[in-house]
């Protein structure tokens, strides 16, 4: 009867160690997920950021260049002239 209890606990305890290793592993994948979603979020501000700036140039290389699709006799004259 002794042994039994013995081999019960043995493997009560190995259970134990078991669950409290998941836990941790849990614990550490929670923390890596919180942590690559608080990235992905900057990234996205960055992105937007960086789309609202591309889209500001844009325009303002659109007002000083002149149109590819028009004929040269078409274009408007530079300020200067």
């Amino acid at each position: 009867m002794a042994v039994a209890l013995n081999t019960k606990n043995v493997v009560v305890n190995k259970m134990e160690e078991r669950i409290t290793e998941l836990e941790f592993c849990f614990m550490q994948q929670e923390r890596t997920i919180q942590e690559l979603n608080e990235i992905v979020c900057r990234q996205e501000n960055t992105i937007e950021a960086l789309m609202r700036d591309f889209s500001r140039l844009k325009e303002q290389f659109l007002t000083m260049a002149p149109s590819v699709s028009r004929d040269p006799d078409q274009e408007e004259p530079p300020p200067h002239y």
